[in-house]
């Protein structure tokens, strides 16, 4: 199995796990964070807490090698059954997001094209970002994958529209800020007086 990995030279969604989250982890540290990480696998929500000062973030890392992350799939099932619809996908979403607390972020890290020397492209965004952008997906339909660059086919629900990450969404100093004093994502911790 291993032979046959390295021969393939794609490595396993866990690898790709792996390395987004080690991506994450040093770019956050470069920012001049202080970087934990969780203990044990598939903790839920979140898998780094990132903190500056009196701030801090929790950080859900999802990796791609293929130009999306799929996000809301196990939701689709149970939203469709609760709407009766075909498929709900806005149901999913809203049950995916119901799922975060709103003092998480999501890194975005794609490997996508990305030649072993560079560094993946990396994106944060707040839940409710995210969702957004999930339910305006395929002219509005919704969808369960989020797109990082994707032209609908002409078969398709969203046929000749594009879908691209919000450029604001990529990693910078400035965008960590922009989280870290939203209400909705980042948590300013206070001292208690007593």
């Amino acid at each position: 199995m291993k032979d046959s990995l390295i021969a393939s030279g794609k490595p396993s969604s866990w690898h790709i796990a792996v390395a987004a989250e080690a991506i994450a982890a040093a770019q956050f540290a470069r920012c001049g964070f202080d970087v934990s990480i969780q203990y044990g696998a598939d903790q839920p929500e979140y898998d780094l807490m990132v903190a500056q000062g009196d701030s801090l973030l929790k950080v859900s890392v999802k990796g791609s090698q293929d130009g999306g992350w799929g996000l809301t799939q196990s939701f689709l099932t149970k939203a469709t059954e609760i709407s009766g619809k075909k498929a709900d996908y806005h149901g999913a979403i809203d049950l995916w997001l119901g799922k975060h607390g709103s003092k998480t972020i999501f890194c975005f890290v794609q490997f996508e094209g990305v030649e072993l020397n560079k560094l993946p492209r990396v994106y944060l965004a707040s839940p409710k970002e995210v969702a957004q952008r999930l339910r305006e997906t395929a002219k509005g339909r919704g969808d369960s994958i989020l797109y990082e660059d994707y032209t609908w086919t002409s078969r398709a629900h969203g046929a000749g529209t594009m879908e691209r990450l919000p450029s604001n969404w990529c990693f910078s100093q400035e965008r960590i800020q922009e989280l870290l004093t939203d209400p909705d994502a980042g948590l300013i911790l206070k001292a208690r007086r007593e």
